[in-house]
């Protein structure tokens, strides 16, 4: 079992974030429509900066369910000729927000510090779409590159899968699915700060309701835009707290943060995969809220974090040393 884990004060830089966000006075996520919020995640992009230089980065399209999904491949920056172990990343943004270019920066410099292959995917939103379709699109996106990645110069022996909030949700039903199907396993499943429950009344949902970035209000409205059934809310592949049996899971790397409504959940996740023989590390980044990896250029603790997902993909897909940092030098 996991032992507890400490707290601590929010860190500084955290604190000078959440400052410049109050006094921009910007409304919340559940205060928009659609569009607008999309609009809004699309400008905040903007202030992240310019991305990691890697060797490659290139688009495509694999096939779906319901159709083509559109994938960016990015390639580290020391590529050689061998193939490499690919990532398959899944984006956050409550599985309505975010796109191939929200997460680009992040999965450059993920790439760069693990020696990976990384393929974000473009999977269907909400509320266009509803549950299932993100969780049927990131399976299948998984399941192609573990039989395909040698296309695309990567090791179909090797293959890792990952997320950020609802993209971590992804992440570990894509883990659940493989094992209900009988297909290959991940490597390893990255959940960073997921979505994998739905109880807005825990104590980090009261705790930090407000003014942490992700509000409980901006929780509660990404599930009514995914999963306006509320029977869906029991199913595992969209609540995988809710699975009766986590044993023979992928081994997991679960980041939580100290000032997010989602640590709870996350963390409680990792306990349950742990006590059921998973492999399993759980951290909590004690300062940090939600989001602080996808802000590693101002978030000295975002970068930690890219660093300790480097070197634990590493060591699952069987690569000496630890990450090589997010410009790919060390």
């Amino acid at each position: 079992m996991l032992d507890p884990l400490p707290t601590g004060p929010i860190d500084p830089q955290a604190r000078a974030f959440l400052d410049r966000l109050a006094s921009a006075g910007l409304p919340t996520t559940d205060q928009l429509t659609v569009a607008q919020a999309r609009a809004q995640m699309e400008v905040s992009t903007r202030f992240l900066g310019r991305p990691p230089r890697v060797a490659c980065v290139e688009d495509r399209q694999i096939p779906g369910p319901a159709g083509e999904i559109p994938v960016r491949i990015v390639t580290p920056i020391d590529a050689g000729s061998e193939p490499l172990p690919v990532v398959v990343y899944y984006h956050g943004g409550g599985w309505v927000l975010g796109d191939l270019a929200s997460h680009e920066g992040l999965c450059r410099a993920l790439s760069n510090a693990s020696g990976a292959v990384v393929v974000s995917v473009a999977y269907r939103l909400a509320p266009e779409h509803t549950f299932p379709a993100a969780a049927e699109d990131a399976h299948a996106a998984f399941a192609w590159f573990a039989e395909h990645a040698g296309e695309i110069g990567g090791d179909p022996s090797r293959v890792a899968v990952c997320g950020d909030s609802a993209g971590g949700n992804l992440a570990a039903v894509v883990a659940l699915m493989a094992r209900d199907q009988g297909g290959r396993a991940p490597a390893l499943q990255v959940l960073a700060y997921p979505v994998v429950g739905f109880d807005p009344e825990n104590e980090s949902y009261r705790l930090f309701a407000d003014a942490h970035h992700l509000t409980r209000g901006e929780m509660i409205w990404f599930w009514d835009q995914y999963a306006p059934n509320v029977n869906d809310r029991n199913n595992p592949y969209l609540a995988p707290l809710e699975a009766a049996d986590v044993s023979g899971l992928a081994p997991a790397l679960v980041i939580s943060a100290g000032y997010d409504v989602l640590r709870d959940e996350a963390e409680a996740y990792a306990r349950r995969l742990s006590a059921a023989g998973t492999p399993t590390t759980l951290s909590r980044y004690l300062g940090m809220i939600h989001g602080f990896l996808r802000r590693y250029p101002f978030f000295d603790e975002g970068r930690r974090g890219i660093d300790e997902i480097a070197t634990a993909l590493r060591a699952a897909f069987g690569l000496t040393g630890s990450s090589r940092g997010v410009d790919g030098v060390g």
